[in-house]
């Protein structure tokens, strides 16, 4: 029996996510007809829209759904913006240079006018940089994630909302690996839009969801067409992976732990093994489900084909890059390079990992790393 642990990749579906789906599978459940048929499948996405509205602590209404995590960021990173009958444009966005690729390609903003903020050591955003970068800006919009998809790091939410609003900005929080692994709330964060996807706790892929603190906020669309999800969003919706993600959603909110047993089983493991393990930004907050590490000498593709051999999955960073091992852009803002960036593993459990699957993975890697 293989053992899985790249939950941060893509989480195996809930058995209460893949029910939801099932009870929509085979019924024509297109949302926007008006017959019996119609209005179940409306019921359906009200019913997960509130779900995963509770997910964030926002007014359901300030929800829309999208395909996933992706299609939910560069619609959202637009230029053009409207607060209720004003609008507004931003010429420049800023990103962390540790973000997901889809928000380092900067969406909707031409590249010209696309700039990275710097981070420190461990991946956190330099809170003095991001302030002096933003003085001499003028409403700058800002898209920075809630916590790092190959380290866990988890970034100053709070205390970057203030800096961008104090500048006349706009907050893109990126939570697509936070959700469901630690507490949020939109408004004690400040942030203006956040951005989710179900797969990553234990929903199914191909659905994801754009987040507004003010349901009033105008988002131009990214796909026109008819007037689905309030005309935010055009196509027709996928009925049974929005009932599977509101499932997952209400599950992970209801589960949501700071308990890090598993992670300091295995970081504990990594120690005993060698002193030469480096475990990435082991002294900062972290989400309790990952653990990113590498250790001199040893590529992380050699190393990721042994633990498949063995029976285990796991990976070297994002799966968002074709399936090539390289060095790893998040590592490298760090200031990582050279072996440690290109031997990176990430090891990331999830709502059915136990103790045992931790120790196996300690026992292959004794095996390989020894």
């Amino acid at each position: 029996m293989r053992i899985y642990l790249d939950h941060n990749a893509t989480s195996p579906l809930r058995p209460i996510a893949q029910k939801a789906m099932l009870e929509c599978l085979g019924k024509p459940l297109n949302a926007s007809s008006i017959h019996g048929e119609g209005r179940e499948g409306c019921k359906k996405i009200e019913q997960a829209r509130s779900q995963v509205a509770a997910l964030v602590g926002v007014d359901p209404k300030g929800v829309t759904f999208t395909s996933g995590g992706t299609e939910a960021n560069n619609t959202v990173l637009s230029p053009h913006l409207q607060f209720g009958s004003e609008k507004r444009y931003f010429e420049k966005l800023f990103v962390s240079s540790i973000e997901h690729p889809c928000v380092l390609s900067g969406g909707r903003f031409r590249q010209e006018n696309l700039n990275f903020l710097p981070v420190d050591e461990n991946g956190i955003v330099k809170l003095d940089a991001l302030a002096e970068i933003l003085n001499v800006e003028e409403a700058p919009f800002v898209s920075v994630m809630a916590a790092n998809n190959e380290t866990g790091v988890i970034q100053p939410i709070e205390e970057i909302s203030k800096i961008v609003h104090e500048a006349n900005g706009f907050l893109h929080v990126d939570a697509v690996q936070a959700a469901g692994k630690m507490n949020i709330d939109i408004f004690e964060y400040e942030a203006d839009v956040m951005t989710l996807s179900a797969h990553k706790i234990g929903g199914p892929q191909g659905v994801g969801a754009i987040v507004r603190r003010s349901p009033g906020l105008g988002i131009p669309a990214l796909l026109k067409g008819g007037g689905q999800e309030l005309g935010y969003r055009a196509g027709t919706e996928n009925v049974a992976a929005i009932a599977g993600f509101g499932a997952a959603a209400e599950e992970a909110c209801l589960n949501i732990s700071n308990d890090d047993r598993l992670q300091k089983r295995l970081e504990a493991g990594l120690k005993m093994l060698s002193s030469d393990f480096v475990i990435f930004a082991d002294e900062v907050a972290r989400l309790p489900n990952t653990t990113c590490f590498a250790k001199i000498g040893k590529k992380a593709e050699t190393a990721l084909i042994s633990y498949d051999m063995a029976g285990i999955a796991v990976s070297s960073g994002s799966a968002c890059s074709s399936g090539k091992v390289g060095p790893s852009h998040v590592l490298q803002a760090m200031g990582f390079e050279g072996d440690l960036a290109l031997g990176a593993i990430r090891v990331s459990t999830g709502w059915n990992t136990v103790e045992d699957d931790i120790d196996s993975f300690l026992n292959v890697t004794r095996r390989f790393y020894g």
